[in-house]
């Protein structure tokens, strides 16, 4: 906006309302990043109290329950996708809680198969890998929309791939997915972290704002989760 052809009284009201738009950004970034530490806390919590749960009963880990909590959160995360314009606000943040418990269930074998120090390792590298990225896709003036289609494409070749390797088992495939889907989900951290940031609108009321921030931190925590568990499969130390 070219203020110099203004009259000197409206350069103040343009100055404070743009104060306003970014103090109300800074608060709507800070809220889907709470949400989303939040829940990444539950699921870590909730995967090792139930890890500890499978050591005592190890027959667990081979029974149909198991692939109940692995299609858990798929359905979860669908509901609340497809559904969320119908919810109040509340009740997405509460499906968004008991989400992250359920994902904290299905991750629980991480911890029987990886040693524990070797997650902790993997955590803190997601960690820093994943604050950079967003930074990045927060900061940046350029526009990450032409990243989309390239990501979706490779995202939906790591779920082909995956599900081919069920078949196959192969340790050369696996290693070519965790590679691929490094570089995938740290482009979605910046994408999704920009495409988040343009959904902020000043006027939003409550409601709106409300689920907007929900939906905003199920996409950041997926991208973290997905982004962990790639780098586990690099990184990892397993169990002997």
């Amino acid at each position: 906006m070219a203020l110099g052809s203004q009259p000197r009284w409206t350069v103040r009201p343009a100055v404070g309302a743009q104060v306003d738009i970014d103090v109300g950004l800074r608060d709507y970034m800070l809220r889907i990043y709470n949400y989303m530490a939040s829940g990444l806390a539950l699921t870590g919590i909730v995967a090792y109290a139930f890890a500890q749960y499978l050591y005592a009963h190890p027959a667990l880990v081979h029974s149909p329950v198991m692939f109940v909590l692995m299609l858990a959160p798929l359905g979860l995360v669908m509901w609340l996708s497809y559904g969320i314009n119908r919810m109040q606000a509340s009740t997405a943040q509460a499906i968004f809680w008991v989400y992250a418990g359920v994902m904290g269930l299905s991750l629980a074998s991480v911890f029987l198969v990886f040693t524990g120090e070797s997650i902790a390792r993997v955590f803190f590298i997601t960690a820093g890998t994943f604050a950079s990225m967003s930074l990045y896709g927060y900061t940046t003036q350029r526009d990450l929309s032409q990243w989309g289609s390239f990501l979706f494409m490779g995202l939906i070749g790591i779920i082909i791939a995956s599900l081919v390797n069920i078949f196959l088992a192969s340790s050369a495939i696996t290693f070519a997915i965790s590679v691929i889907g490094v570089l995938v989900f740290v482009g979605l951290t910046a994408y999704d972290t920009q495409q988040i940031k343009e959904m902020y609108f000043e006027n939003d009321d409550a409601q709106t704002a409300g689920k907007k921030a929900v939906m905003g931190a199920l996409r950041l925590y997926l991208d973290f989760i997905n982004l962990f568990m790639m780098l586990l499969q690099l990184f990892g130390t397993r169990r002997d």
